[in-house]
């Protein structure tokens, strides 16, 4: 793993965090507990800060960054980033899912209990309401999340990521 000091800003990774050997974390990165960042991810606070919260997965591939002057990341709790995202200069509130290969921009809100679909790009400025599943290109609300099952998907796949941390833990 690259955990870089850059402008006198270093990383700050409790102890019961999951890094993987090539992920990338570099300058104003606070990470809060039980959290993983997988293979290939980067998480870049060299231009803004980046704040995430408890039992966050940024998994393989995931690029995290934020905006020079103007837009932090912040990242809630229970937090799901999908393989090979893109989270750049926005919110992400709580129990939230962000798809593989899904563009979230600057200045978004997504709030808490969503879900962005795999590849949906999440346009600059826009707010994705609580309980809500958006999809598409550029992304649109489709769903109520409420109605649609998934509400269960968004703590399993962050507790299975707890649970997959573990397995490389034990293997250091």
């Amino acid at each position: 793993m690259i955990i870089k000091t850059i402008n006198g800003k270093s990383p700050d990774i409790p102890e019961d965090c999951y890094i993987a050997e090539n992920a990338v974390i570099v300058g104003d990165v606070s990470l809060g507990t039980s959290c993983s960042v997988w293979f290939n991810a980067v998480l870049r606070g060299d231009v803004n800060y980046i704040k995430i919260g408890n039992k966050v997965n940024i998994q393989d591939g995931a690029v995290v960054h934020c905006t020079y002057q103007k837009h932090p990341t912040i990242i809630g709790n229970n937090v799901s980033i999908g393989h090979n995202a893109i989270v750049h200069g926005c919110v992400i509130q709580d129990n939230v899912l962000i798809g593989m290969g899904a563009i979230v921009m600057d200045n978004c809100v997504v709030e808490s209990n969503s879900i962005v679909a795999a590849g949906a790009v999440v346009t600059q400025n826009t707010i994705i309401t609580s309980g809500s599943i958006w999809a598409g290109v550029p992304a649109k609300k489709v769903k109520d999340l409420n109605q649609s099952g998934f509400a269960g998907e968004i703590e399993r796949i962050a507790d299975n990521y707890l649970l997959y941390s573990s397995w490389f833990k034990e293997e250091e």
